[in-house]
């Protein structure tokens, strides 16, 4: 698709009207809307129009050249509060994709990670830091047995390399979990201090985090 188009609609107009004239330089868009109100989206530097019904774009930022899911000014304030809250809540768009810059940038740091879903985890501190039981699928035909797995996160932690910053627990579907779960989450870093937690605790317009003490309650939300 071409960067700038051209396109007037009133009724119906053929799809290849608009690829028979030479392309404009840059984007000129009127839609005749119900009755005799027109819509005009210019895109340039100019200044918004007085004329009734006109709206005028003021002009191009960044993110039209490189592309808004490819800009994240906010990377070294993430860096920096996964140091010092140690666990946060995040919220990512519904659409998805954007927590990857995010995590991409704890790997450049030396962490390691560990993804786990938070709908059928069980209790995050018996499976995280426990021997704990897991009972395999019997299909109503084998018997019904009972394997023993060693804890999630003592297990990763012994098997880093040893030039590794630290490990990363990353919870998707968080919003599940009960206060009490995230809670532990929130003071897991505390009992294993090379550990970090990433809670995906819901969804926003656009990539945010919280402390996750805040979010579970362990101390006041700060307005």
């Amino acid at each position: 698709m071409a960067t700038a188009t051209n396109c007037v609609r009133h009724g119906t107009v053929p799809v290849s009207a608009n690829l028979q004239h030479q392309q404009p330089r840059r984007n000129n868009c009127m839609v005749n809307m119900a009755g005799n109100r027109n819509m005009r989206l210019m895109g340039g530097y100019g200044k918004a129009s007085n004329k009734s019904g006109m709206i005028t774009c003021a002009g191009r930022d960044i993110s039209d050249f490189i592309g808004g899911d490819l800009v994240r000014f906010d990377l070294g304030q993430w860096l920096s509060d996964v140091e010092e809250h140690k666990a946060l809540a995040v919220y990512s768009p519904h659409e998805g994709g954007y927590e990857g810059r995010y995590l991409n940038r704890l790997t450049y740091q030396g962490y390691y990670f560990l993804d786990l879903s938070a709908r059928g985890l069980g209790d995050p501190e018996t499976t995280l830091t426990k021997v704990h039981p897991v009972c395999p699928a019997h299909l109503g035909k084998q018997p019904i047995a009972r394997w023993y797995f060693p804890p999630e996160v003592d297990y990763r932690l012994a098997a880093l390399p040893p030039k590794a910053k630290g490990l990363v627990v990353w919870i998707i579907e968080a919003k599940v979990l009960s206060k009490a779960e995230l809670q532990f989450l929130a003071l897991l870093p505390t009992l294993r201090p090379k550990v970090r937690v990433i809670a995906e605790c819901g969804n926003w317009r656009r990539f945010m985090w919280k402390p996750l003490k805040e979010i579970s309650g362990l101390t006041e939300i700060k307005e």
